[in-house]
């Protein structure tokens, strides 16, 4: 990744991180293959439920794209069309969830180098958790459910998640658009 930094006049350091610019339509058509395939790969196993695809992809397009509203707009998209095509919960739950993943990836995106592998599992971990917190937290408040805010196979879904996600990380990289 570019960075560069500027000195101003005034002592102040500013970076200036690069914003990643995508063909048209990517990020809708990768958004709803990640949907798709989170929907339908269910049928095939319960190995297919240890990835949270359309979290991945919140994550990512919030963290190149650097901008948190078209972040929280992304998220809010991505939740509320897997709240619809999943059977097990009401509309909304995944819609709130991924709606402030997609705004606090895009925030920190903004502020950190998030192309590194180590990163972007950590980031994806940490997400991962924040997204498991705030659906409980949800059920629990609105909805009067008891939900689980950590597990032993959250835990494991999580690594798997965080591990996937760098892989797949590095291929949606090469969707970008050359500057």
């Amino acid at each position: 990744m570019n960075m560069s930094y500027t000195l101003n006049p005034g002592a102040q350091s500013e970076s200036n991180i690069e914003v990643h610019k995508y063909y048209g339509g990517t990020v809708i058509a990768v958004a709803f293959i990640a949907l798709v395939l989170q929907a339908f790969l269910h049928k095939y196993g319960h190995w297919t439920e240890l990835v949270d695809l359309p979290l991945l992809v919140t994550i990512y397009f919030g963290v190149s794209r650097r901008n948190p509203v078209s972040g929280m707009f992304l998220g809010a998209a991505v939740g509320i069309l897997q709240d619809a095509l999943s059977h097990d919960n009401p509309i909304g739950l995944y819609g709130i969830s991924k709606t402030l993943v997609g705004y606090l990836a895009s925030s920190i995106g903004a502020k950190i180098d998030t192309e590194h592998p180590g990163s972007r599992f950590l980031l994806v971990f940490l997400f991962f958790h924040f997204h498991q917190t705030v659906f409980a937290i949800t059920q629990r408040v609105l909805l009067n459910h008891p939900a689980p805010f950590f597990t032993l196979p959250l835990l494991r879904d999580s690594f798997t998640t965080a591990a996937f996600g760098v892989l797949l990380f590095a291929l949606l990289d090469r969707l970008r658009r050359s500057s």
